[in-house]
């Protein structure tokens, strides 16, 4: 049986990177057969830049791509917020990892279950 490795990413780890940083922390990671779990997640922007990344990086034999999983995102405002016409969307859990080794059950607002297939 061959063993999956998981990484489980920090929000403050995540914190300190840029976008770009990690789009690609995170194709490098599954690319080599990694399941990414993001503890804040990804704002749209980003999760939209990964999949377009992905697209280009596909190849036969190699990397068939991602699975990405969120939580619905939360709106972050506050009555000053909401008075200035100011609300941001705040990135929850999210899990990625290769199309072909994780594929999604079930998600509702509180859970999200997968299945993880490995090979020989």
């Amino acid at each position: 049986m061959r063993e999956v490795q998981m990484d489980l990413i920090s929000e403050e780890k995540l914190n300190r990177m840029t976008s770009m940083e990690k789009i690609r922390l995170i194709l490098d990671k599954v690319k080599t057969g990694r399941i990414v779990v993001l503890e804040s997640g990804l704002t749209p922007e980003e999760e939209v830049r990964l999949i377009e990344m992905t697209m280009t990086e596909i190849r036969v034999d190699e990397f068939s791509g991602i699975e990405i999983e969120s939580y619905p995102a939360k709106r972050e405002s506050s009555f000053v917020g909401r008075l200035l016409g100011r609300n941001s969307s705040k990135g929850r859990m999210t899990v990625i990892g290769p199309a072909n080794q994780l594929r999604t059950v079930e998600k509702d607002q509180y859970q999200i279950s997968t299945k993880v297939s490995v090979g020989d």
